[in-house]
């Protein structure tokens, strides 16, 4: 897909690897449609997007939600007349243990509110838009191309029972998609980044970093713009379908 004057959609697109990837399609000449919560964030992404040249629109709305999803996706087509790219980004964590135990005793358990928050948006999220987009780009009729985000932690990381599974369903989804769609000339692909240097990862301590990145044969965080470089490989290569590109230094869970 030549990039320059498609749009590009991109869930999570006010901050961290969302923005990254926002910027990468945008130097592409893309035109980009901004999906958040935060009303703030996404006008001073927006904003910062325009003043380098890019056509840029914003949409609030909280990707677990249905009509928010529909409302937006349909916003994205009025406002461009086209939608040609979706990137599934937006997540959060609620890590925790499944059970917590101290003196043979069972003292703290992982509660449903928090395992159902994690699946409302990194798994339903991402099924929903994905949805509304695939129903939108073969109404247009001009194909498209999903890319999902997931994570190296859908291996299984201890301390994300929630997101571990959200994020394997996610990689799933992918290879679901690229089967079902591809008579539409819709692809579908994950990318499943590492550790990666983002706000929440940046706030922690230099001994918990040291931590993180000890297991990591690189040694080092990756770069929102590393993950934005394979968003946009995934998009621009017509040959690529129904599969992962593990961006994660190496690290293995």
């Amino acid at each position: 897909m030549q990039l320059n004057n498609k749009v590009v959609a991109i869930t999570g697109g006010a901050r961290g690897i969302g923005r990254s990837i926002a910027e990468a399609f945008a130097a592409r000449g893309a035109r980009i449609a901004l999906i958040d919560l935060g009303a703030e964030a996404l006008a001073t992404a927006a904003g910062e997007l325009a003043a380098t040249g890019v056509e840029v629109a914003v949409f609030t709305a909280n990707v677990a939600r249905e009509d928010e999803v529909a409302a937006a996706l349909d916003g994205i087509v009025a406002r461009f007349g086209q939608l040609d790219v979706l990137v599934n980004n937006a997540g959060i964590v609620k890590d925790g243990l499944l059970v917590k135990v101290k003196d043979g005793k069972v003292i703290e358990r992982m509660g449903l509110a928090q395992w159902q928050a994690v699946l409302d948006v990194n798994l339903t999220g991402v099924f929903l838009c994905g949805r509304e987009a695939a129903t939108r780009m073969i109404e247009l009729g001009n194909g498209g191309v999903i890319v999902n985000i997931s994570s190296v932690s859908r291996h299984g990381n201890a301390g994300q029972t929630n997101y571990s599974a959200a994020k394997a369903g996610v990689a799933a989804l992918s290879v679901v998609w690229a089967k079902e769609l591809a008579r539409f000339g819709i692809r579908c692909a994950t990318i499943a980044p590492g550790y990666t240097q983002t706000d929440i990862l940046l706030g922690m301590t230099p001994e918990t970093l040291a931590k993180v990145t000890a297991p990591v044969p690189l040694k080092r965080l990756g770069l929102p713009t590393e993950i934005a470089h394979a968003a946009v490989f995934i998009a621009e290569n017509d040959f690529f379908t129904g599969r992962c590109i593990d961006i994660d230094g190496g690290l293995r869970i």
